[in-house]
């Protein structure tokens, strides 16, 4: 990697570090039990917030209410309107419930006073119990044997890749053929596979790892959908927004350290599609499991 390219991508992850440093606001009201932060967002060329960016943020505004050792270990969430990347984005967080060991919150993402995205997360204390989890699939090529994402994309100049894939601050390494490659032709099948971590260095705080996961997550949950119609991103009139977003994480994790996305889609109709996926740490372990369900959509062209 170059200077140069170095240089850019420890940015994209200053710049994801930025976005996850919410203010909190001071007109709190201590009747309603909620508390008040506003973000910012990643550019994007089509002008709407990355909906992973607005889950990230929830997970770090609903943290503050809470003591720093417990964490969060699920959320449910619902993407209610698109988002504008030029408008500062308010989190209302609700406090359901403080127990022994677990909590509860209500977080909202408004803009123009309407919530963009609604969620509830649950936080826990770490505490030993009853343990198993799947394993990890085998025979797989190792990430330094997979192509970077933006090497199999190649001289694309769009406004897409330039101002969009290029500064996603994750490395993603797809082990199938790419449905963001020029020409690509989509394999049939329902399930894929990608390594990814941050391109530079990003921490050991686990409330910052916890909600840069759940951003990576949003990445490419629906392309298993696209991959079971033979559809790639490229398709003419094809349409895609995420409706909702679910997230289970089994163990801490480190982001900046090779994680294996596991993606199918068990399921398509009425114009939505579901995504399940699993997220392994490189020695197997099972950190996190997602799923989201979306439209998909192929509207007719001339």
């Amino acid at each position: 990697m170059t200077d140069e390219a170095s240089a850019a991508t420890e940015t994209n992850v200053a710049r994801l570090q930025e976005l996850l440093d919410l203010r909190r606001l001071d007109f709190t009201s201590a009747s309603s039990e909620t508390d008040f932060f506003l973000g910012h967002s990643q550019y994007k060329p089509d002008g709407r917030v990355y909906g992973g960016q607005v889950l990230a943020q929830c997970v770090v505004a609903a943290a503050s209410t809470l003591p720093d050792d417990r964490l969060i270990h699920s959320l449910h969430g619902y993407f209610l309107r698109a988002g504008d990347v030029s408008e500062p984005i308010e989190f209302g967080v609700e406090r359901l419930r403080d127990g022994r060991s677990f909590s509860a919150r209500r977080v909202h993402a408004y803009q123009k006073g309407a919530p963009i995205l609604s969620l509830i997360a649950s936080f826990q204390d770490e505490q030993p119990g009853l343990e198993h989890a799947e394993e990890m699939p085998t025979g797989l090529p190792a990430p330094e044997d997979c192509p970077e994402l933006l090497e199999i994309i190649g001289d694309d100049d769009s406004p897409q890749v330039t101002d969009w894939l290029s500064k996603r601050p994750f490395e993603v390494r797809p082990v199938e053929a790419s449905l963001h490659a020029p020409e690509a032709a989509a394999p049939a099948g329902r399930e894929q596979h990608s390594w990814f971590r941050t391109s530079a260095p990003f921490g050991g705080d686990p409330v910052l790892n916890a909600a840069a996961l759940a951003y990576a997550s949003d990445f490419n949950l629906l392309e298993p959908v696209l991959r079971s119609q033979q559809l790639t991103w490229r398709s003419p009139g094809l349409r895609v927004a995420s409706l909702d977003h679910a997230m289970w994480w089994h163990r801490r994790v480190r982001v900046d350290e090779w994680m294996l996305y596991v993606q199918e889609s068990p399921a398509a109709q009425g114009g939505r599609g579901l995504g399940y996926g699993r997220i392994f740490a490189q020695d197997g372990t099972l950190l996190a499991t997602v799923a989201q369900e979306g439209m998909v959509r192929i509207k007719e062209t001339r």
